[in-house]
């Protein structure tokens, strides 16, 4: 696999863009808040989106969009969720697909619809309407057209989330590209199909069946991005979607191609970088926290375990502040809702610095507080836990929770 600039737009026939609008109801900025991505061919296609019971109108207009595997475009916008805006706010996701559709004489079936922002506040459709066509004069098929998306979907996200790999399957160069947002109100939980928001915009020039890019995405988002926390809360707008134009010239793929498993792979890289950008960019957040559970008794177990210690308020303040309280991890682990003896229960951290156990079979042991602290002074750290049960593991990337977190969501709307 290489790594290569361009995102989004790396693969063959994706063309992207983004512009401002102004979607944001203070106007008082010039942030790029609509993008579009876009393909020349029509595109095998795969979604997830948010279980959360309370969905944007984008979620609703997107899944019906994507039932049949097939789309040519998405449409984003930032600064308004259009989430829990009634039937006025389905109308508005509707009309987003159409004027997309529009500019590109294609159906509005076949445009993915993506919304993040400020949630119960009515999406100001006018100011779209009247720039779809300075959206559509935005595309371009290199980097700037990528930076120019990306942009334009960001929120309170302070680093961009891009990343593309090239492969090669049976002779045929093949590239994924990608382009994420997302730092607050982060803990995905997506499904098939149902899945500040996370967003995640997949393309590759791969020729390859809708069934068979749909089974990969499953695949590349249980062990990636929903295997993400920053705050706890789960989007009412978290979407993933990947579109597969076909234009590298490889035979379509099916789950039994010879490169299927080489394609699988590579995506799941993708959406793993992508996944721990946005845990390190998690609102006022230090750090990027990787919590490991080892030799649980099954996956399931250990996933459940993971991730209730990289929710726990009191792990991610007692990163924050580099103190090896490791009576917090047990206690996280202790209401996770999954089987384990904490009586066998290790725990080490670790970064750069080096590594240090901090408790053994559920007990302290004697350690250096000053050689724990210097670990848990980087930037980027692993809580370890070994349970010595079975086979059972996982990794789950979070974050610390600092004071600026508190800052940034105190005035949101503001």
């Amino acid at each position: 696999m290489t790594e290569l600039n361009g995102g989004v737009c790396a693969p063959k026939g994706f063309i992207a863009g983004g512009i401002h609008c102004g979607i944001k109801a203070s106007g008082k900025t010039q942030k790029k808040d609509l993008a579009l991505i876009y393909s020349h061919s029509l595109c095998s296609a795969a979604a997830m989106f948010t279980k959360n019971k309370v969905k944007a109108a984008s979620i609703i207009v997107s899944q019906e969009n994507t039932a049949d595997g097939k789309l040519r475009a998405i449409i984003a916008n930032s600064g308004n969720a259009n989430a829990c805006t009634g039937q006025e706010g389905l109308v508005h996701a509707k009309r987003m697909a159409q004027l997309a559709a529009d500019a590109f004489l294609i159906s509005p079936s076949e445009v993915a619809v993506a919304s993040t922002g400020v949630i119960g506040v009515p999406l100001n459709i006018g100011v779209i309407d009247a720039n779809i066509e300075a959206l559509k004069a935005s595309l371009r098929n290199d980097a700037q057209g990528n930076d120019d998306a990306l942009e334009a979907i960001m929120t309170t996200d302070t680093r961009k989330k891009e990343f593309a790999i090239e492969i090669d399957i049976n002779g045929k160069p093949i590239r994924i590209g990608a382009i994420a947002k997302g730092s607050g109100m982060i803990h995905p939980n997506m499904e098939v199909p149902s899945h500040a928001t996370m967003l995640a915009f997949i393309t590759t020039d791969a020729a390859i069946i809708p069934s068979a890019l749909n089974t990969a995405l499953q695949r590349a988002v249980k062990y990636s991005f929903n295997m993400v926390t920053v705050d706890g809360d789960t989007s009412t707008n978290d979407m993933i979607v990947i579109m597969a134009n076909g234009e590298a010239g490889n035979p379509p793929m099916t789950q039994e191609s010879s490169g299927y498993d080489v394609f699988c792979a590579a995506l799941d890289k993708v959406c793993a970088a992508l996944a721990k950008m946005m845990a390190r960019d998690g609102e006022g957040a230090t750090k990027l926290v990787t919590v490991s559970v080892n030799g649980a008794g099954s996956e399931i177990a250990a996933q459940a375990l993971a991730k209730s210690i990289a929710s726990s308020s009191l792990v991610k303040t007692a990163c924050f502040g580099a103190d090896a309280n490791w009576g917090r991890v047990l206690c996280a682990m202790g209401y996770a809702g999954a089987d384990f003896d904490p009586q066998n229960t290790d725990v080490s951290f670790k970064s750069k610095i080096g590594e240090i156990l901090v408790c053994e079979k559920g007990k302290t042991v004697s350690f250096s507080e000053e050689t724990a602290k210097k670990i848990l002074s980087e930037e980027e750290i692993e809580i370890i836990v070994n349970l010595k049960e079975g086979n059972g593991a996982a990794v789950v990337w979070g974050c610390d929770l600092s004071y600026d977190y508190v800052k940034i969501n105190g005035d949101y709307r503001s």
